[in-house]
């Protein structure tokens, strides 16, 4: 889907009109969340370009697509109180607005092996969303994904953004509530 946005794109509600006018975001509830955290304060540079972009240690923070597909998978079970796990959490981008999806009564935790990505991630969060580490709404933690993270489970959504081996899977999906949904390329 990359190729709808090549004009260089010069704001975060630019962007999410794009990706809403493509039919990719299709709930409110998205489309809010994601005008909410602006992508600029994640990713310094080609910020609301549709793009995987690097960010540092050999990450990159995912396409602005294929982050709206994720959170349009998983609209059903990112509701208010929500508890949610975002596995490779890198920028935070993300679990940002997870964060705003699953209201103040809903806990997201981010975890990734590097440490400097997750105090990455807490650094941008404090940019301009400060008061969702205040309240402990979301977490970022360091660790390793491969095996969730059992201290806040059992989880309503799990985002997982690398590859899984079907061991992986089988460990993280036990972390799932009943009915709780995973995505994960």
């Amino acid at each position: 889907m990359a190729f709808l946005f090549r004009p260089l794109l010069k704001s975060n509600n630019d962007l999410i009109e794009k990706l809403t006018n493509a039919g990719i975001i299709k709930h409110n509830e998205i489309r809010d969340a994601m005008l909410a955290v602006d992508r600029g304060d994640f990713i310094s540079f080609n910020s609301y370009q549709d793009n995987a972009q690097p960010i540092g240690h050999n990450a990159t923070i995912s396409a602005p697509h294929m982050h709206a597909y994720a959170l349009e998978y998983l609209h059903d079970v990112l509701r208010p109180g929500s508890y949610v796990l975002d596995i490779g959490s890198g920028s935070g981008y993300l679990t940002t607005v997870m964060a705003h999806l699953v209201g103040a009564k809903g806990h997201v935790t981010g975890i990734d092996h590097i440490f400097e990505l997750s105090a990455m991630a807490a650094n941008n969060v404090n940019k301009h969303h400060a008061y969702l580490l205040e309240t402990k709404r979301l977490q970022f933690v360091t660790g390793d994904g491969r095996e969730g993270y059992a201290p806040h489970a059992p989880y309503d959504a799990i985002h997982v953004g690398a590859a899984l081996s079907p061991a992986m899977v089988e460990t993280i999906c036990k972390q799932l509530k009943n009915g709780g949904k995973l995505v994960a390329p």
